[in-house]
């Protein structure tokens, strides 16, 4: 495994990278290394000299974006341009994670979500928000200054139980849903926003697992966006209602509703799912059903309760 520095390090990703990379992961907050400061960027590379940047820093409060696009712009494009040109300058690789926001949220051709085929790296990009435009331009941004960069968007990223049982900061769909579980007797869940649920343990697994075949040789990612999730697909009503019954709860509790129910500043995508067509043109496998890696942690955390 070579040397890696992760930029967001204390997020869950680079919680989940620390705990995989044996040793190998360097994982600062921004209080030790600020992608908005080139100063802070060229510091912590000169200082650590990682092989490998896995820039997981962002700007992620979707709907405080929509009013707050200077400190948007400032983590999802000027520090990933910055990040990406002081890696160029020392010979470093850089893994840029990004997102299904860059996209518009609609069915392609408007068609079945259940049945349609999910997005792939090159489809057109169209996003609606502020947080979307902002991490698109930030991809841009990254293969501009270094176009051997990957990109890996994900979607519907959670930590879910061990969030819960470790007591870690943030939240996450499926640690909601947890709580939620146990302080109400009914909820209503949007049924009608299609995505891949993303175990985040198993999504930094294959990260690592695309670096330990590239310090092989056996693959070369450079210059290339794929697009990596869970298996499978949901709404979010599914999700919820699988968390449930994971839970020993009764799943009829969680009942359907629409996102016009629930209006945001940004608007949720209707459609997420993403193809992992290009990750398994690789060679690397794909990421197992969402339900296989949401059933062990949950399924424990309802054996301790009893």
């Amino acid at each position: 495994m070579p040397r890696i520095l992760v930029p967001g390090g204390r997020g869950q990703l680079g919680r989940a990278l620390a705990g995989l990379a044996r040793g190998k992961a360097v994982t600062p907050g921004r209080g030790e290394l600020d992608i908005a400061d080139p100063r802070s960027i060229a510091t912590a590379l000169d200082r650590l000299a990682p092989e490998v940047v896995v820039n997981a820093a962002a700007y992620t409060y979707v709907d405080g974006a929509e009013s707050d696009e200077e400190d948007a712009t400032a983590l999802n494009v000027d520090g990933p341009r910055a990040l990406a040109a002081a890696c160029r300058e020392r010979g470093i690789r850089l893994i840029h994670i990004s997102t299904d926001y860059v996209f518009s949220g609609e069915v392609p051709g408007g068609g079945d979500p259940a049945t349609a085929p999910g997005l792939q790296p090159h489809d057109p990009t169209a996003p609606v928000t502020v947080y979307g435009r902002t991490k698109l331009a930030g991809e841009r941004a990254v293969y501009e200054e270094l176009p051997e960069a990957t990109v890996i968007r994900t979607a519907w990223l959670y930590t879910g139980v061990w969030r819960v049982i470790e007591n870690q900061p943030g939240s996450d769909f499926v640690a909601t849903m947890i709580r939620l579980e146990s302080e109400r007797e009914t909820l209503n869940v949007v049924n009608d926003q299609w995505g891949s649920p993303t175990y985040v343990s198993t999504f930094a697994d294959q990260v690592l697992m695309l670096l330990a075949a590239e310090k092989a040789g056996r693959v070369d990612a450079r210059g290339r966006t794929h697009h990596v999730t869970g298996g499978g697909r949901a709404t979010w009503f599914d999700l919820a209602r699988t968390v449930f019954q994971y839970l020993g709860a009764d799943p009829e509790r969680v009942r359907p509703c629409s996102s016009d129910e629930f209006p945001r500043p940004a608007p949720r995508p209707r459609f997420s799912v993403l193809a992992d067509t290009s990750w398994g043109e690789l060679g690397l496998a794909p990421m197992r059903d969402w339900r296989r890696d949401l059933f062990p942690g949950v399924s424990f955390l309802a054996s301790q309760r009893e």
